[in-house]
């Protein structure tokens, strides 16, 4: 009888506790399922925000090509605008010179046409009187000429004359004067320099020959043409080989 009664209350039990696990299994599966709602619910908000994120990324992309065609479309129009307008000034600022030029014509042709009728005399008058005025100045200048070539003939007497009268005289050449070698002639021991006549080169006159700022000869003068000149290596002067382009400056320059 215990026996019986022991194996019902434990028959009881097992089925007390079978009922209580239905039940805690039953509320996990759905709170499981709850969440697996949610989750789902989640998910397809995320979806649904991810897709409407997209479709607005599209639409920005689309407005941002947009505007960048419209801007460089602007960009364009206005360097084309810039251009014209660079080129319309330059044109306005040459329109500008050729109008300044013409006036100033204008004004030099009146006031040449005043000063004109001011003289009171003909066409004919004036273009004799031009004929003369050129007709003096080439007289002038061939006067200027001769008086150049007469001088220099006075110094070269004065300088033969000086000399005839003292061997020993020291003949001066211009303080300026610079010239250099252009030919030379080891054999017979002369040189030519490029300056003669014209620059105030005369007989007897000596040059120093240089090279570098260095000392090479002492040469005398013993011809003069008239931008040439030839010239002796003085004994005892000559410090190395004298070569052409070599530079030559007077001995005793005029004070």
């Amino acid at each position: 009888m215990l026996f019986r009664i022991s194996l019902i209350v434990a028959i009881i039990l097992a089925l007390a506790a079978g009922g209580l696990n239905f039940v805690m299994v039953k509320q996990k599966i759905t709170f499981i399922q709850g969440q697996r709602k949610e989750e789902k619910t989640a998910k397809e908000a995320a979806q649904k925000d991810a897709r409407e994120t997209h479709q607005t990324l599209d639409k920005t992309t689309a407005e941002l090509k947009t505007t960048k065609a419209t801007l460089d479309a602007t960009t364009a129009e206005r360097d084309k605008a810039v251009a014209e307008a660079a080129s319309q000034s330059k044109r306005a600022d040459t329109v500008t010179a050729e109008r300044d030029k013409i006036r100033k014509e204008r004004d030099d042709a009146q006031a040449e046409l005043t000063s004109y009728r001011l003289t009171e005399l003909k066409p004919e008058q004036i273009i004799a009187m031009n004929k003369q005025f050129k007709d003096l100045q080439k007289s002038l200048e061939g006067s200027q000429e001769e008086n150049k070539v007469l001088g220099q003939t006075i110094v070269k007497l004065k300088n033969e004359l000086a000399i005839y009268k003292n061997e020993e005289h020291i003949v001066e050449l211009p303080a300026r004067l610079k010239g250099k070698i252009i030919i030379t002639d080891p054999k017979w021991n002369f040189v030519i320099v490029d300056v003669g006549q014209d620059q105030g080169v005369l007989e007897q006159g000596e040059l120093l020959v240089n090279r570098n700022g260095k000392l090479v000869a002492k040469v005398k003068v013993r011809s003069v043409q008239k931008d040439r000149s030839v010239a002796n290596v003085m004994p005892g002067w000559q410090l190395g080989e004298v070569m052409e382009g070599d530079q030559v400056i007077p001995a005793h320059p005029a004070s």
